[in-house]
């Protein structure tokens, strides 16, 4: 396994084959719906996640994992490992940041031997995956704690996640805006275009349909990508169909260097409801290609 492991939450998009190859932790986050607790990705499923949605009448809320889901990923590791890098959803978004940095409090006491750096992704999603994929892909090299925390955060400026809503109706249902929004955004057809960056995470830009919105999502990644070759991540809440047609038009539109499609993550998407599709992405240094 090498002498750094790796350890991020479920909101990281990252396909299975990923994590299973570098053999990353992911701290499953905890979704109540209709008074029932779910361990997301164990005991439910995304698709069932977004079939819930659709006919039940309450609002599903999520559980960040505590400190001791933390402290039990790390107690785990440090049997092979020397080191662990943990990478977080955005602090500003979630608890998650100070659950894993209490466990490395008190993992500091248990297993003195153990070193580990917890790393705020100052994102969420594919983006955040991608901030986790580049430090495992580092800790596979054989690199030392230091080197593999410092490629994590190196990635973070460069990554982008931008996401369309198919409605506005189940963020206001989740009380993030006002009722009376979500109805003006559906009788005028309002599709939000969100960022979720470094920079901060917010409402990007507004498009009538959302054909337009996904447009824009394309122009969007070639104005930051500026021609160079690109790793992309389109997630999808229970829209198979639009995830693979829009990686077709990134394939044929783009020089992939990495292009796969997962499912947009259940605690994000009850929050942004079903039908969002989102592209998380960064660019390699290097000659332009297009």
């Amino acid at each position: 396994m090498g002498k750094v492991a790796v350890v991020t939450d479920s909101v990281a998009c990252l396909p299975k084959e990923l994590v299973d190859k570098y053999l990353i932790r992911i701290v499953p986050i905890s979704l109540i719906i209709n008074g029932n607790v779910y361990r997301d990705g164990v005991d439910i499923t995304p698709t069932e996640v977004y079939q819930l949605l659709t006919t039940t009448k309450n609002t599903p809320t999520t559980s960040s994992p505590s400190p001791g889901d933390f402290i039990k990923a790390y107690r785990e590791l440090s049997k092979s490992v020397d080191g662990i890098v943990c990478i977080t959803i955005c602090s500003d978004i979630s608890m998650m940041f100070n659950s894993a940095t209490k466990a490395k409090q008190i993992a500091q006491e248990e297993m003195p031997k153990l070193a580990i750096n917890v790393v705020d992704s100052r994102t969420a999603g594919g983006a955040q995956g991608f901030v986790a994929l580049s430090a495992a892909r580092t800790a596979a090299l054989g690199k030392d704690l230091a080197e593999v925390t410092r490629v994590a955060e190196n990635m973070i400026s460069q990554v982008s996640m931008i996401a369309v809503l198919d409605t506005l109706y189940y963020l206001a249902r989740a009380g993030r805006i006002p009722k009376i929004a979500a109805w003006a955004g559906s009788m005028l057809k309002i599709n939000p275009i969100l960022t979720f960056s470094h920079e901060g995470i917010g409402l990007l830009e507004r498009a009538r349909t959302k054909p337009r919105a996904v447009n824009r999502l394309l122009e969007i990644m070639e104005e930051k990508t500026e021609g160079k070759p690109v790793h992309v991540n389109i997630m999808h809440a229970n829209v198979t169909d639009e995830a693979i047609a829009l990686k077709q038009r990134i394939e044929a539109q783009f020089k992939c260097s990495e292009l796969y499609i997962t499912d947009f993550a259940p605690t994000m998407g009850v929050q942004a409801g079903p039908g969002t599709l989102a592209l998380a992405f960064y660019s390699e240094e290097g000659e332009n290609v297009g």
